[in-house]
């Protein structure tokens, strides 16, 4: 493991390669983890999504901060480190349910959707998630192996990609 740690926080994104630090996001509730890994070259990258789409208008912030804006950003900061889209592989990670109130505010599960429906476009597969729910969770991914693990409040930390 990294011996650092790069924190990614909420509408933040971060790459890094081989011998380069740990991407962590922590407190995920309703926004996603949404982590690009190229295991071939030891290259990975992790951006915090908050919402599903940006605005219309083009404003809005910080380009990890909406799923839509989050997929061609995380490419294009990847592109240089030697990374190509189908290499990629994706692993989501958040998308709870954090309040009880109607459907149509469940945030969590149209980050999901709208980060599913992003990777599609680009031709990402999924390989692996843990999203929706009702508990927080904190992703760690480590470029060097492309190993993802997954940790709920109150829980112990799980490798979710790949499989063990």
């Amino acid at each position: 493991m990294a011996d650092t740690e790069v924190m990614v926080r909420m509408g933040e994104l971060a790459v890094a390669a081989k011998g380069g630090a740990t991407l962590v996001s922590i407190g995920l509730g309703s926004c996603i983890g949404l982590a690009l890994i190229d295991r071939a070259r030891g290259i990975a990258g992790l951006a915090h999504v908050m919402l599903p789409t940006a605005p219309s208008d083009g404003a809005g912030g910080t380009p990890g901060k909406f799923a839509d804006h989050a997929v061609p950003a995380l490419l294009s900061e990847l592109a240089p480190l030697g990374s190509r889209p189908g290499r990629l592989e994706a692993v989501l990670v958040g998308g709870a349910k954090m309040f009880s109130v109607g459907s149509s505010m469940d945030v969590g599960a149209r980050n999901d959707d709208a980060a599913r429906a992003a990777l599609a476009a680009a031709r990402i597969p999924v390989r692996a998630a843990d999203t929706r729910g009702s508990t927080g969770r904190t992703i760690r991914v480590e470029p060097a192996t492309g190993i993802v693990t997954v940790k709920a409040a109150g829980g112990k930390p799980a490798q979710l990609y790949p499989s063990a």
